[in-house]
């Protein structure tokens, strides 16, 4: 049985560097597929820091597990319309994974085949940061995914994406490049909506994607309650922030034109 025969679009996302809100991109863009109708999945696979149950409030709910033949397989986790599956849904939170490349590859194999998708129109992937073995291993596993590079404006940022954007187009590995997503673009305090304040600099999203010749697909606003939101198990959608809103309804709509699905 192929778990994933009936997935018809993969995105992987990916950053250079932790610390640029890659889950926060990958979450949220998931939760916007789902809200415009589309049948959206969500894997987490950063095994070693694994936030996607925290960020949609899912924390400390266990995937139904049955057998099938020789192996056993797992029920997703849902909430706002995504189906879920993370490490984080299988091991307590306190716990830390110590594995080598192989060992986690292998059990991130496992979470990728072994889960009952159904049919999905959109399967996002939020991948380790870097580009380790289990980035290389994944990329190569899944011929047709497509990647997005987040990065934030800063220089640092710009060159850690761009490690990333190679690793994608090596030969052997050959996963298109979407675009890029460039997060924490400027700062807007709430009481001054009209005021932006570019706090780690400006033009670095645009850089690298004219580097790369792909669209800057992209720039999404720092604002102050978005990691509040994501702290308590709430996506940018319960925001009070139009504009970051309006980042992932223009993200999640530009994603479905790149990809050109036809539902």
């Amino acid at each position: 049985m192929n778990t994933m025969e009936e997935v018809k679009n993969i995105v992987l996302v990916a950053s250079g560097k932790g610390g640029v809100g890659k889950s926060m991109v990958a979450t949220n863009l998931a939760v916007a597929l789902a809200r415009n109708g589309y049948a959206a999945g969500l894997l987490d696979a950063d095994l070693y820091g694994p936030s996607v149950p925290l960020a949609l409030g899912t924390s400390g709910q266990h995937p139904i597990t049955e057998k099938q033949g020789d192996r056993e397989v797992f029920s997703p986790i849902s909430n706002y319309g995504v189906k879920t599956m993370s490490l984080g849904y299988l091991m307590n939170k306190e716990s830390a994974v110590i594995w080598r490349g192989p060992l986690a590859s292998n059990a991130l194999k496992q979470l990728l085949q072994n889960t009952l998708w159904g049919k999905l129109d959109y399967l996002v992937i939020d991948m380790p940061p870097g580009t380790g073995d289990i980035n290389i291993t994944l990329a190569q596993q899944l011929p047709g995914a497509r990647a997005l590079v987040v990065i934030t404006p800063q220089q640092m940022a710009v060159a850690d994406g761009r490690k990333a954007a190679t690793m994608f187009r090596t030969k052997g590995i050959d996963v298109e490049i979407l675009g890029v997503v460039e997060n924490m673009s400027w700062f807007t305090p709430e009481k001054h909506p009209d005021e932006k304040y570019y706090l780690f600099g400006q033009g670095g999203g645009a850089e690298l994607a004219g580097e790369l010749n792909v669209p800057l697909l992209a720039q999404i606003p720092l604002v102050s309650d978005a990691c509040d939101l994501g702290d308590c198990g709430k996506t940018i959608f319960a925001s009070t922030s139009a504009p970051l809103v309006a980042a992932f309804e223009l993200l999640s709509e530009t994603i479905r034109h790149e990809m050109d699905v036809l539902i």
